[in-house]
């Protein structure tokens, strides 16, 4: 990927030794051209990177205006409500928004934001926290330079930028600080033996929650071997696999430990689960196991998905603002295109207090028996 503008058609009619006027009828494809020739060309158009004047020009104001919205998953309620704001805010300004799915997959999101590019999207927004490595970087950074040099932008929507200097807009909420907020409310509540339901090393949302797991604890006293994650990732599944083990478990993993589904700290009161649909299992998991919530442990979650309200009991939870967060994507990156790339807006968060919490039975916080 060069840094230089555009690359033109005469660039690739140079390339392919052809005259601009072959260049274009392979294009277009609408004109008989021989095979070899039509292999040369392509290949130039590929060598240099090539997007065809029909989509710039798509870009800057005529033809079609596409936003493309990139997804882990669309089963996912909080992705679900990313793209509703997205579709919705596009659909208000008379923009198409197309979405796709990659299941988690580089290659398949590469393939994706390559296709917007070639189709003229103007937005491709990718959702999301994700594994925050140096081949996430690579790509992100190519992702950035490839969309900016065909007249698009890219906004990270629910994820840091890997580096500040790439043209890319990033549109984010503030993870720790509603993490830090919720493990505060069961601190308040009398819980101390707290465990966090949900972690997944280097990805960048679960991250941030965890830190503000720890730092609650830490401005409440509590040194860093009260902290205990159980990194069993994110889904229902996950969470009332893990939150079973955790009971069957009703070990401790030690100081500091981070804990795997089968060790449990001692007589822990409460789960911090990383998502509401964790928490969805963990509340079937401790029903299974003859336990009440919050009478015998208290629940929370994170992102107050629709649901939430009407899971047995209503979940305690952070409300992040994840359809005003697809919205925020597109309304920002039009609105001031000049300056949006590289720049970084943060959506606040705030707790949703239902049922799930009460404080920790008599006689446990204080050494007796454990609930489990």
């Amino acid at each position: 990927m060069t840094s230089k503008g555009r690359v033109t058609i005469r660039e690739v009619a140079e390339r392919a030794g052809v005259s601009m006027a072959t260049v274009s009828r392979v294009l277009s494809g609408n004109h008989p051209v021989p095979a070899s020739t039509r292999a040369r060309v392509l290949r130039a158009a590929r060598d240099l990177d090539y997007v065809a004047n029909a989509h710039a020009r798509a870009l800057v104001g005529g033809g079609r205006k596409m936003v493309a919205v990139v997804l882990r998953q669309v089963t996912s309620p909080f992705y679900a409500q990313v793209a509703e704001g997205v579709e919705a805010e596009a659909a208000a300004r008379g923009w198409l928004c197309l979405v796709g799915t990659t299941g988690g997959d580089p290659g398949r999101e590469l393939e994706f934001v390559q296709l917007m590019r070639e189709e003229g999207a103007r937005l491709v927004i990718l959702v999301g926290g994700v594994v925050e490595d140096d081949a996430y970087r690579e790509r992100v950074a190519h992702y950035a330079q490839a969309l900016a040099s065909a007249g698009a932008r890219l906004v990270l929507c629910g994820r840091p930028a890997p580096d500040p200097d790439i043209p890319a807009l990033v549109v984010e909420f503030d993870n720790e600080a509603g993490a830090r907020a919720i493990t505060g409310h069961l601190l308040s509540a009398g819980h101390r033996r707290i465990v966090f339901l949900g972690g997944l090393p280097g990805n960048t949302a679960l991250d941030a929650r965890v830190a503000g797991y720890r730092a609650a604890l830490a401005e409440h006293g509590l040194g860093p071997e009260a902290a205990h994650v159980v990194d069993c990732g994110l889904g229902r599944a996950a969470g009332h696999r893990a939150m079973t083990e955790l009971l069957k478990a009703g070990g401790d993993p030690g100081p500091g430990d981070t804990a795997t589904p089968d060790a449990a700290p001692a007589r822990f009161t409460a789960v911090f689960a990383g998502d509401d649909m964790v928490a969805a299992g963990a509340l079937r998991a401790i029903a299974d196991a003859g336990l009440r919530v919050p009478q015998d442990i208290s629940v929370v979650g994170y992102n107050d998905i629709p649901l939430a309200e009407d899971f047995n009991p209503p979940l305690t939870t952070v409300r992040t603002p994840a359809e005003e967060l697809g919205r925020a994507a597109v309304r920002i990156a039009l609105r001031d295109p000049e300056h949006a790339a590289g720049a970084h807006h943060l959506l606040g968060t705030h707790i949703v207090v239902r049922d799930s919490v009460q404080p920790p039975p008599p006689g446990i916080e204080d050494g007796g028996s454990t609930p489990v």
